[in-house]
C-alpha cells in the first residue's frame, strides 16, 4: 500500500509520456537525450528488449545490441525517465520467455528471434 501523495506523484509522472506495448523479443530503436557540457543532442540506440521489470513509474527494461567487434551492449532504461525521448517498435519477436538473457552467450546467427507473424 503506498502513501496516496506518492501514488498522485507517480501518476503525474506517467501521464505526460506515451510507451508503445512492447515486450522482452521485440526489436526497439530508442532516442535518447544525451547532454554534455550546455549542449544536448540526441543519440540512438537500436537493440533486442532482453527483459521488462517492476510496475509504475520504478518500471524498467534492459536492452541488448551486438556493437562493435561483436562485443554485446546491454543497457537498463527506465520506462518514464526523462532522458528517453521516443521508443519505437521496429520488429515483433516471437519468444516463448519472459528473460531471454540466454542471448548473452549466443552470437551470429544462433542469436536470432523469429518475427511474430500477425
Amino acid at each position: 500500500m503506498k502513501n496516496k501523495f506518492i501514488e498522485q506523484f507517480e501518476a503525474k509522472q506517467i501521464e505526460g509520456k506515451k510507451v508503445p506495448d512492447f515486450r522482452a523479443g521485440d526489436t526497439l530503436k530508442l532516442a535518447i537525450r544525451i547532454k554534455e557540457g550546455d549542449k544536448t543532442r540526441i543519440q540512438s540506440f537500436e537493440g533486442i528488449c532482453i527483459a521488462r521489470r517492476g510496475n509504475g513509474t520504478g518500471e524498467t527494461f534492459i536492452v541488448r545490441k551486438i556493437g562493435a567487434n561483436n562485443i554485446g551492449v546491454e543497457r537498463i532504461f527506465p520506462i518514464y525517465s526523462e532522458s528517453l525521448e521516443s521508443i519505437s517498435v521496429l520488429r515483433r519477436g516471437r519468444v516463448r520467455r519472459a528473460r531471454l538473457f540466454y542471448l548473452r552467450d549466443r552470437r551470429g546467427k544462433a542469436a536470432r528471434i523469429k518475427e511474430l507473424k500477425k
